[in-house]
């Protein structure tokens, strides 16, 4: 007599939900400061991974909701779930206010996602993550007060003088060409006044 077990049937997500977990993924995609830390493996290297679990923290915040039947999560509550996770799994502080929109996106989402209106938004957002995934983002470390100012005073101790600050993010500029005269010869042009 054999005994076979037979796993238990997991309730299947609806399609609004699925639609929504589509929409978080591709927002979460496209935000520029979660790429970064994915394209420079704060997270270490299953960076990647650990956007999709983001992902999924914040649709069961809002399936355990809808399933309990409350209040869906506002973007503050949406808000300090992605400063947690940015905290905990990429070692990062977010102080750009950024997670404050995507909170707010993500909180729109859902109401258009609930309203029937979710499908376009969705379709759109994806194409932007896309998009954005074909683009580069740079990150650069601006100081507050310049090295030499921290060397002199020297009183400061080292834990003082230490700061792990996120980087800020910087538009990456576009490069032109170099123009190339019928003789060969590479023009040089002068630069625009800062």
């Amino acid at each position: 007599m054999s005994t076979s077990v037979q796993p238990t049937p997991q309730a299947t997500p609806s399609p609004a939900l699925i639609l929504f977990a589509r929409g978080v993924i591709a927002l979460l995609t496209s935000w520029p400061v979660l790429r970064i830390a994915i394209d420079q493996a704060w997270g270490g290297p299953e960076s990647l991974e650990k956007r999709t679990f983001l992902a999924s923290e914040i649709v069961d915040a809002f399936e355990e909701a809808q399933k309990r039947s409350q209040t869906a999560p506002d973007f503050d509550d949406v808000e300090v779930l992605i400063l947690q996770a940015m905290a905990e799994e990429f070692n990062c502080e977010i102080e750009d206010g950024s997670s404050e929109g995507l909170a707010r996106d993500i909180v729109s989402l859902w109401k258009d996602v609930g309203e029937g209106r979710g499908a376009e938004q969705v379709e759109r957002l994806e194409g932007l993550a896309s998009q954005a995934g074909a683009s580069q983002v740079q990150a650069t470390r601006q100081d507050e007060e310049s090295d030499s100012e921290g060397e002199e005073e020297g009183s400061e101790s080292d834990d003082e003088m230490e700061t792990d600050e996120p980087p800020v993010l910087v538009p990456q500029k576009s490069t032109r060409e170099p123009e190339v005269d019928e003789d060969g010869f590479t023009m040089v042009k002068r630069g625009g006044r800062r």
